[in-house]
């Protein structure tokens, strides 16, 4: 680990014989907390987390970042990883460093299904969401019809299916029970009430989130306290500085509403 950058936190949870080691890094500041909920393989310590973490300090707020299991530094493997086994991770990274006080959950591609799902546990603590190529229900939606024949077949015989990453060396790895699990947590199959501003940043040229997808996400959602940016030429990572900058005017407008 590189030794300018602090070793994280980590918490146990979950079953007795299965706990698992999450790692978390926080920013102490004033309310809400700040919660960073990471995507499908990526981990705490990517372009916009640490983007975000800075500008918490800077603007003197608290900022809580983690690893989901299987992810980065906290314990697991990735394939035995849930979208409901990430979610109760992050509703126990909540519980550990940011029991009290008002919460905007900052949730990318996964992360906003992750977010969505906690919406309902957070109850009146949420004061705020921003969701960045927001990918709930990815499993069913956008997974699903892309897999021909042969693949359900190679799901069905081993149990998992891999893909080539675009951003890693290492492949895609979907699993039968990541799927199934999936099932049992869809949040697109009606209105979604979350209780606070929503704000939706999308790329329209995402090749791997299509802008249609958070177009449907926001039909679901109220229209009052929603606002939806697409940004023509963005991609799904959101990461150059004009996209970084636009998370950060829109992550200050939520901040100010709560």
């Amino acid at each position: 680990m590189d030794a300018s950058f602090p070793s994280p936190q980590f918490l146990r949870h979950g079953p007795a014989g299965s706990e698992r080691r999450i790692a978390c890094r926080t920013a102490e500041g004033a309310p809400p907390t700040v919660v960073w909920l990471g995507g499908y393989r990526s981990d705490m310590r990517g372009t916009k987390a640490e983007r975000l973490d800075a500008f918490a300090r800077a603007n003197g707020l608290a900022f809580l970042r983690f690893d989901y299991s299987g992810h980065g530094e906290s314990d697991g493997r990735f394939e035995d990883g849930t979208i409901g086994s990430w979610r109760d991770d992050a509703e126990a990274a909540v519980a550990a460093q940011a029991a009290e006080g008002p919460l905007v959950l900052v949730g990318s591609s996964m992360g906003a299904w992750i977010a969505l799902l906690l919406a309902p546990r957070l109850g009146a603590r949420l004061a705020g969401m921003l969701l960045l190529a927001p990918a709930p229900d990815f499993t069913e939606r956008l997974l699903l019809p892309q897999l021909g024949p042969e693949h359900l077949a190679e799901l069905e015989r081993q149990g998992f299916i891999s893909e080539p990453s675009e951003y890693s060396e290492a492949p895609n790895i979907y699993t039968k029970a990541l799927i199934e699990d999936g099932r049992e947590n869809l949040v697109m199959t009606g209105p979604i009430h979350v209780g606070c501003p929503v704000h939706i940043i999308q790329g329209q040229a995402d090749p791997d989130v299509p802008f249609a997808h958070a177009l449907e996400l926001a039909a679901l959602l109220p229209s009052d306290g929603l606002t939806v940016t697409l940004v023509p030429d963005g991609d799904h990572r959101l990461s150059r500085p004009e996209d970084l900058e636009r998370v950060e005017r829109a992550l200050s407008s939520l901040i100010a509403q709560a």
